[in-house]
Formats: C-alpha cells, sequence, structure tokens
C-alpha cells in the first residue's frame, strides 16, 4: 500500500510536510546589519564611551580642585601653627592667636546629641514601616518622613528660635536642672539656644536619612531569614532582633554614620540656634560653637590673611572628616545591600 505524505492545513497547505515553501520569485531575503558594525555605529559608542568617562572622571577632578585650593589657602595657617591649631582654645583675631578646639568640641558633642536622640526614633520608624505599618498608612509615613529631608535648613532655624528656644528655656531645661542638676551637664542659666538645642534640630534634620538608609537595608534582609526564626517558634520581637536588625545591622551603623556626615557639616540651623560662643563647657544648654558655624560667620568680616586662612583649615579638616565619614558609611551599606535583590529572590 502507498502511503501518502502529510500536508499541512492553512498557510502553506498542499505542501508535504518537511519541504520548504518556494519563495516568489525575484525577492530576496533581507537580513539587516548590525548597527555595532557600521560606521555611524561605532562612532555614536565611541562618543557615548568618552562622555561617560569624561563625566565620571570630572567628580574625581571637581574634589581634586576644591581639595587643592583649601590645602592652598591655609598654607598659611598650617605653617604658623601646626598641629597645635587643633590643640588650642584661643581664637582671637586682634592678636592673631587661632585655635580650633572650641570648634571642634561643639561638632561633635552638637552631632553625638543628635545621633543619640535620632537613632532610636529612626530605627524606631523603619521598624514599623517596614514590618508592621499598615498599607494605607505606609505610604503617608513615609511620604513624612521624605517631607522632614525637603524642608530647608533655615525654615528648622527659624522654627528652633521661635519655637524650640522658648520650649527649652521655660520648661524643659530648668526641669532638666532640677532633675539632674547633680550631673553638673545642665550648669548656667537657661537661655533655651546652646548644645541641647543643636543637637534637637539636627536630629529632626538627619532622621529622614538614617530613617531611609535602614529601610532600606531592612528591606534587603532576605525573607526565608524571618520564615526560619518564625519556623522556630520565635515571637514578633524576637524575629525582628534576631532575624532582622542581626542581619541588617551593618548596613544600619552605615545609615547611622551616613546621618553623621549629614550632622557634621550641616550649618546655618545650627549657627541660629547654637550661640556661638567659642568656648568648652561641660553643661549642655551652655552655648557653643561649630567648625561650620564659625565658618558662616566669620568669612566675610575676616581682612587679616591669617584670620583668612585659618577660617579655610577650618573648612579643610571639615571637608577631610565628612569624606571619611561618608566613605566609611557607604562601605557599610554596600556590605549589606551588595547581593540584596539575589538574596531576596532565592
Amino acid at each position: 500500500m502507498q502511503v501518502l505524505p502529510r500536508v499541512k492545513v492553512g498557510k502553506g497547505a498542499g505542501q508535504p510536510e518537511g519541504t520548504p515553501e518556494e519563495k516568489p520569485a525575484g525577492k530576496l531575503a533581507v537580513v539587516p546589519r548590525p548597527v555595532a558594525t557600521t560606521s555611524e555605529g561605532k562612532l555614536a559608542d565611541s562618543t557615548f564611551r568618552v562622555l561617560v568617562y569624561a563625566c565620571a572622571v570630572s567628580l574625581l577632578v571637581i574634589v581634586a580642585l576644591i581639595l587643592f585650593e583649601l590645602v592652598r589657602q591655609s598654607n598659611l595657617s598650617l605653617h604658623k601653627f601646626g598641629l597645635k591649631f587643633f590643640s588650642t582654645s584661643t581664637w582671637n583675631p586682634v592678636s592673631g592667636e587661632f585655635g580650633a578646639l572650641p570648634f571642634i568640641f561643639g561638632t561633635v558633642v552638637s552631632s553625638l546629641l543628635a545621633l543619640l536622640m535620632a537613632v532610636p526614633l529612626s530605627l524606631g520608624t523603619a521598624l514599623f514601616l517596614t514590618e508592621l505599618c499598615p498599607v494605607w498608612l505606609r505610604r503617608i509615613l513615609s511620604l513624612t518622613v521624605e517631607l522632614l529631608a525637603a524642608i530647608p535648613s533655615v525654615i528648622y532655624g527659624l522654627w528652633g528660635i521661635f519655637v524650640l528656644a522658648p520650649l527649652l528655656r521655660h520648661y524643659v531645661e530648668p526641669w532638666l536642672q532640677s532633675t539632674f542638676g547633680w550631673t553638673g551637664l545642665f550648669e548656667g542659666a537657661p537661655y533655651g539656644i546652646g548644645m541641647l538645642a543643636a543637637g534637637i534640630i539636627l536630629a529632626i534634620m538627619i532622621l529622614p536619612i538614617v530613617c531611609s538608609v535602614t529601610r532600606e537595608v531592612i528591606l534587603a534582609v532576605p525573607r526565608h531569614q524571618r520564615e526560619a526564626v518564625l519556623a522556630l517558634g520565635a515571637t514578633k520581637w524576637e524575629m525582628l532582633r534576631m532575624g532582622v536588625l542581626r542581619n541588617a545591622r551593618a548596613g544600619i551603623l552605615g545609615g547611622v554614620i551616613l546621618g553623621l556626615g549629614r550632622a557634621l557639616g550641616e550649618t546655618m540651623a545650627v549657627t541660629m540656634v547654637i550661640g556661638n560662643r567659642p568656648e568648652i563647657s561641660k553643661s549642655l544648654i551652655a552655648p557653643g560653637y561649630t567648625l561650620a558655624s564659625v565658618i558662616a560667620n566669620e568669612f566675610s568680616e575676616a581682612v587679616d590673611n591669617m584670620h583668612l586662612s585659618s577660617l579655610v583649615e577650618i573648612a579643610l579638616v571639615l571637608f577631610i572628616l565628612t569624606l571619611v565619614v561618608n566613605a566609611l558609611a557607604r562601605l557599610l551599606v554596600w556590605s549589606v545591600t551588595r547581593g540584596a535583590a539575589a538574596r531576596t529572590l532565592a
């Protein structure tokens, strides 16, 4: 018996299966050439590569030029005072004696006060937004945190003068003196402006940064870490403490250091509420000074070359300190979030 070949139904029907479909005569298939192999494509690709490299290198050049100019302008102060500039407390433009110790002290104390107040609040807010917050409330709280980061620093300074300082002067600082006066940390007249006011303002300003970084790091923790802890019978708090915070601690520390970098360089809001007195005081309610504040207050009035050079040296110290702190923070955050997507999908 003869077996007939099967035919296809539809387009190309009537042709035996396995036979190529005939093409109309006179028409050849056109295979497009890859764009990258054409002269126009190679030129565009090379131009794009050069532009991208130029953008990346320009950032390094800008930072190097800033550093070079700061070193050049502070050369006079560097040669005269040397390391003594950072260990003396005298700041007298009339006699030409300058020491940055009060400003370093004020910067460190105000920044640490800000971290002590901002870190617990930021950590609690980030945990609530990622693990406990209802969906309808999450968007509102996230928008509020982002709004705090968008407010200009001068607005924070005005709020500190007209709202925060009177509250501290009439209510908070007298209570602190009567309750914790034995510690010696709240001695002196309650002015309402000083280290405590500056620390509170800085805490509000760095809260969005620390909260945002902490939230991203917590979200980067793989879901199976949470499920594994809950499967062992842990409570919600135990799951957050052992399954989330323990895995995210390096990134959270990076967010804290990133907030510290913002606090170290903040100028206008701190200048308006810290009191601007170049003294080292044990009391937290006493006026103080910071590295950024003294530059903002005295740079436009400096007429002596030594005075100007000393202010630029303070700017150099602040610049290097900020670079180191931010680099360390980015490194810690990267150490946690570097394979976040792959781990989350696993």
